[in-house]
């Protein structure tokens, strides 16, 4: 990681810790990410993408025990917990039942939490030295295409807006959602 991406890197963990909404990217578009456990910050974060609490979000994690504090681990097999670790890390989303405990601006009206743990080498390092997983959906206004690049976030969201300056991963779709219960698959990666 060079000088400026290690700048751009601290900038972005200082607004995760004062509840703003920041920009990174992942194995395929940027992404638009924030504290989890800040209700302020995921409220903030949906205005922002005009998006209703009520369809749930996406969490991104360094390793999968940063998700057990959302993730009602018991209800998932052996067999199950190994599928799913057999594509982790990587751009597989996985929809899982979720803690009673895990607020509902998480989940939306369900009682799962979609989680995925990146093999994104920056986001290894932003929810490693963030210490826990991050919301995570793309980053682009209603309407508009992903951003690919720190620039096309900047045209979007603005020249203040909280960015991590580093490229994409080789992807050109989305990750893949499957259902951690039933392997079923509900968006093709």
């Amino acid at each position: 990681m060079n000088k400026e991406q290690n700048t751009s890197l601290e900038n972005v963990l200082n607004a995760l810790k004062n509840e703003k909404v920041v920009a990174y990217p992942t194995e395929a578009v940027f992404g638009l990410g924030c504290d989890p456990d800040s209700e302020r910050a995921v409220h903030a974060l949906l205005d922002l993408k005009q998006r209703t609490w009520e369809k749930g979000l996406i969490l991104i994690a360094a390793n999968y025990e940063q998700l057990l504090s959302y993730v009602d681990d018991a209800k998932l097999s052996g067999e199950r917990r190994a599928e799913v670790f057999s594509y982790w890390p990587g751009p597989v989303t996985w929809v899982m039942p979720a803690k009673s405990t895990t607020p509902k601006w998480l989940t939306g009206r369900f009682s799962t939490i979609a989680v995925r743990v990146s093999d994104h080498p920056l986001v290894q390092t932003l929810c490693s030295q963030f210490g826990k997983p991050l919301v995570s959906t793309s980053a682009n206004l209603s309407g508009l295409e992903p951003c690919r690049t720190a620039q096309e976030v900047r045209v979007q969201f603005g020249d203040v807006f909280p960015v991590v300056d580093a490229d994409v991963g080789g992807r050109m779709n989305p990750s893949e959602i499957r259902d951690a219960l039933t392997g079923e698959l509900f968006r093709q990666g």
